[in-house]
């Protein structure tokens, strides 16, 4: 078994591709739960005509099966994940990009004293360590149950950009046509109060900056930076408008050489750090600004941006179209486990003296600062219209759930469902995401939650007339079925994204596939109920981090970020600010809920 970081990636099974007749069944099976008898008969007569021997369905499904099969092609979903992705629309900014809150007790937060100036530097000795060692494919592939995982998602990792594009977005990459083989960039982008800084990270020969080294271009920054940028000459502020519209902003950016050079300089840094004017009063401030924080500091286009507080907190925020949360938690686990000194040995740092530090400027006209202070005032508002909390449970974890007899995820889902319609009284469409790196090119899964044993167990818990055994017996049925429909996602047995990918088709090519008109399926019930989350959950178990968030996905969703580990369970809970008051009844009866179910699991 070959220890290459990308050695087993051409050699891993591909993602099976259901037949057409088995993700149908599984969406009735998925989405009844959900659905009254009206609506589920709609969705029933939906799927008998998406099944027709001459339906469109076929006609797509055919095309999918031709394309998986054609040389050079990884995976049926290869096409799937640039469409889901890079083809949405709206702002990224708190839609799409996660963030992690770096844990304080880290050996390598432990290795630097508690100020942002040496966390910084040391964060930035550790990520051109593990840059060096990906480039000589010395990062060893990651294992699951002895076997081992798609490493593809590292190559997204340094110098990758998302660019704005109508009707799509694109990516600027190394590893790719375009950009073959691994980048040679040599710095990163600090920013600080609005400005930008080219600052190189490594010499003109390869060798790294020393720790000292970068610590000190870090000064350098800050004191360069001291006076806060004009609001309507911070160009990050771009980054978080709605994608055509930032397209738009970008090509007129692009008409000056001067712009089109300082563009080149932030697409191909390897990533950014933003340095910020302030400590955190809590750790919800820290969540809240690593999620959006001031859109002067940042550039949400980049792969990676680690965030730095005045008091040496830490974190990330990462664009997501090519990075998943598993694929950064391993690489955030090698940074932090490591103290800098060992960082900065195993990559051969040097002393060079101060590294390269220049501003990145632009050359604007009156209209683009307009367009950039009126980016700035819109996505103000946007992120103060996004509630959040967090909740914290610090005696309960993975250990308990297992003392209890039930899987640790399971148990975190049924009290989900169950503090869910205690506070609204309601059973709704619920996601998880589920890792699929075991396959080529493998992402993620999308997973539904509500199963008729789910809720027959929240039914059970709410009637008083039903006694605490039969209850127990609702619990361990509703935690066994989830966890067979885990084992069913991690298996690519899920209806999901393969009748996504069939719409994505339909569009892409539906004229010429003879595909126009509408299919019933996706005006169906089932298909739009299920997938109208109101819950929308994801789990980053690793114990350098203290939270994980993201966004909310629709206008009354509550996007349930949660890091559950041994001994405690934190999360991270987003909605839009009109449906705050739910979000915050809803964390109140997720605290009654655990207790609750752990009183019950136990026989106390």
């Amino acid at each position: 078994m070959s220890q290459r970081t990308f050695a087993a990636d051409d050699h891993l099974p591909r993602v099976p591709l259901p037949t057409l007749e088995d993700s149908c069944t599984r969406l009735l099976q998925w989405c009844a739960p959900l659905l009254n008898a009206d609506e589920f008969a709609a969705t029933e007569a939906a799927v008998a005509d998406l099944l027709r021997a001459d339906s469109p369905g076929r006609t797509l499904h055919a095309a999918l099966a031709e394309y998986d099969a054609t040389p050079g092609v990884g995976s049926w979903l290869d096409l799937f994940w640039p469409s889901r992705y890079l083809g949405r629309r709206d702002r990224i900014a708190l839609n799409a990009n996660f963030f992690f809150l770096f844990g304080d007790d880290t050996p390598l937060a432990t290795s630097t004293a508690a100020d942002q100036v040496e966390r910084g530097a040391g964060i930035i000795a550790a990520a051109v360590d593990y840059k060096l060692a990906l480039d000589s494919e010395s990062v060893p592939p990651v294992t699951q149950r002895g076997k081992q995982l798609s490493m593809w998602q590292n190559k997204y990792l340094f110098s990758e950009t998302r660019i704005p594009g109508v009707p799509q977005d694109s990516v600027r990459v190394p590893y790719s046509d375009e950009w073959p083989g691994h980048s040679e960039a040599k710095h990163i982008v600090v920013f600080f109060r609005g400005s930008m800084f080219r600052m190189d990270v490594i010499g003109a020969d390869g060798v790294p900056y020393a720790f000292e080294d970068l610590a000190d271009g870090l000064r350098s920054v800050l004191k360069t930076g001291a006076r806060s940028a004009r609001t309507d000459i911070a160009v990050g502020h771009l980054t978080t408008k709605a994608r055509p519209e930032w397209a738009a902003s970008r090509q007129v950016l692009r008409a000056d050489p001067a712009n089109a050079a300082s563009l080149d300089t932030i697409e191909t840094a390897l990533f950014c750090v933003c340095l910020e004017d302030f400590a955190p009063r809590d750790e919800m401030q820290a969540c809240d600004h690593l999620l959006h924080g001031d859109s002067a500091n940042r550039w949400f286009d980049k792969s990676v941006s680690f965030i730095v507080f005045g008091d040496g907190q830490a974190g990330i925020n990462i664009e997501h179209c090519g990075l998943d949360g598993t694929t950064i938690l391993s690489f955030v686990d090698t940074l932090l486990e490591q103290p800098v000194t060992e960082h900065a040995a195993h990559s051969g740092a040097q002393p060079q003296g101060l590294p390269l530090v220049e501003p990145i400027e632009f050359v604007l006209d009156v209209a683009q600062r307009a367009d950039i202070a009126a980016a700035c005032a819109d996505f103000a508002r946007y992120a103060a219209e996004n509630a959040t909390t967090t909740v914290s449970f610090e005696n309960f974890g993975t250990a308990r759930a297992k003392q209890l007899g039930i899987s640790p995820d399971a148990f975190a889902q049924l009290s989900y469902q169950l503090a869910h319609r205690r506070s609204k009284g309601i059973t709704g469409a619920t996601y998880e995401s589920i890792a699929t790196r075991q396959y080529r090119n493998g992402r993620t899964e999308a997973m539904r939650v509500v199963t008729p044993q789910m809720v027959a167990f929240v039914d059970a818990m709410q009637d008083p007339a039903i006694a605490a055994g039969a209850k127990k017996d609702a619990a361990l049925a509703a935690a066994a079925a989830h966890v067979e429909r885990a084992k069913q996602c991690q298996a690519g047995d899920a209806p999901e994204q393969h009748l996504w990918e069939l719409q994505w088709i339909q569009r892409r090519r539906g004229a010429e596939l003879g595909v126009v008109e509408p299919i019933a399926l996706y005006d169906s019930p089932g298909w739009t109920i299920m997938r109208d989350d109101y819950l929308s959950t994801s789990s980053a178990p690793s114990v350098n981090i203290r939270y994980f968030g993201f966004g909310s996905t629709s206008p009354k969703c509550i996007g349930v970020a949660y890091v559950l580990l041994p001994d405690r369970w934190n999360l991270y809970l987003a909605t839009p600010e009109p449906v705050a008051d739910q979000m915050h009844a809803f964390a109140d009866q997720l605290r009654t809920a655990v207790a609750d179910l752990e009183a019950l699991l136990s026989g106390s």
